[in-house]
């Protein structure tokens, strides 16, 4: 009896640690997609150029695709959704072309409630502790990031005025690449990567922004293309921070590093992939993507296997492991064990 239950076991262990891979789902569009929330099993929104954006409600079997009316020329690089009928629309660029838009009937209306006046700001992304709590982030302004936030769900949108938050390095910037430059994490926490300078720095808030403390990472970052592109948690203390040159997607280097004390310090991963842009906790694995392929890590990030070659922007994944990847020319993918 003792041999059969470790025999069963055995088996239930490694088919829920099965290597992963991609299974590819049908869209219409052919935009390039970077933006993607994944809610549930059944619920997903990906966002992309031209104001497109696509939603899910029974697994990736169907998509319904659409554009915000009025903003067709934008580039929606992060959406941040709560079930099936409301979500949020980031768009980057300088001056009005950074906004954000709401829907609160799957998409058949969208409210735009931020258009940016400055045209020195440069949205990057943008982030929710609930469904009436958020911010999103920009480049620096005059030397310091900026940051907004809303406490009613978006209907108003105000500068948030940190007391001592640290000043831009010279030519420090985040990057807009998967909406994942900027997270919160907890209760109360924020945080932001960044790059572009001539270092890669974590920004790291646990009271909404009020106070702020900055870490140096050990990604390697000496211009504008190079750095922290993306952060993610586990749990309170652990995290994964990946990156590298996106001018240079196939070199290996310093291009991820993790912490165990909640993004105190960070350590170098032992063995370098190349440039990845996502990264995400999928509930028993890492999984990180870019635009030269994706991997997997089974053991809390020390070994890595690589899942395929092909060209991703994002990733995301629910707390119960469901996920989905996004990419050029319209690329969408379930994560599939």
């Amino acid at each position: 009896m003792r041999l059969y239950l470790l025999v069963v076991l055995m088996f239930v262990f490694s088919d829920s640690m099965a290597a992963g891979e991609w299974q590819v789902q049908k869209i219409r569009s052919q935009a390039d997609l970077r933006g993607l929330s994944v809610v549930s099993e059944k619920i997903a929104w990906i966002s992309g150029k031209q104001a497109m954006y696509a939603q899910t409600t029974d697994g990736g079997k169907t998509w319904i695709e659409g554009t915000v009316p009025g903003a067709e020329e934008l580039d929606f690089r992060d959406v941040e959704a709560f079930g099936a009928s409301t979500a949020f629309l980031l768009s980057i660029g300088p001056g009005e072309n950074s906004r954000i838009y709401k829907t609160v009937d799957a998409g058949r209306n969208w409210v735009l409630q931020f258009k940016n006046s400055d045209p020195d700001a440069f949205f990057d992304a943008i982030a929710f502790w609930d469904d009436r709590h958020g911010v999103a982030l920009s480049d620096p302004v005059q030397g310091q990031f900026r940051l907004i936030i809303t406490e009613d769900g978006g209907a108003n949108w105000k500068r948030l005025e940190a007391k001592d938050l640290p000043p831009a390095l010279a030519n420090e910037s985040a990057f807009a690449a998967s909406g994942t430059c900027l997270i919160t994490h907890g209760e109360n926490g924020v945080m932001f990567c960044t790059g572009g300078g001539k270092s890669s720095r974590i920004f790291h808030s646990h009271d909404r922004g009020q106070h702020w403390t900055v870490v140096e990472t050990p990604i390697f970052s000496n211009n504008e293309s190079c750095g922290a592109f993306s952060i993610a948690f586990r749990d309170r203390d652990q995290g994964l921070i990946v990156g590298g040159d996106y001018r240079k997607p196939n070199e290996l280097g310093t291009t991820a590093a993790r912490t165990k004390d909640g993004g105190k310090t960070w350590v170098l991963l032992e063995k370098p992939f190349p440039f990845r842009s996502c990264a995400a906790w999928a509930k028993d694995r890492w999984v990180v993507v870019g635009t030269s392929g994706s991997d997997e890590s089974l053991d809390g990030s020390t070994t890595w296997t690589a899942i395929d070659q092909q060209n991703y922007n994002s990733v995301g994944f629910d707390p119960t492991g469901n996920g989905w990847t996004v990419g050029p020319g319209g690329r969408v993918a379930r994560f599939v064990r």
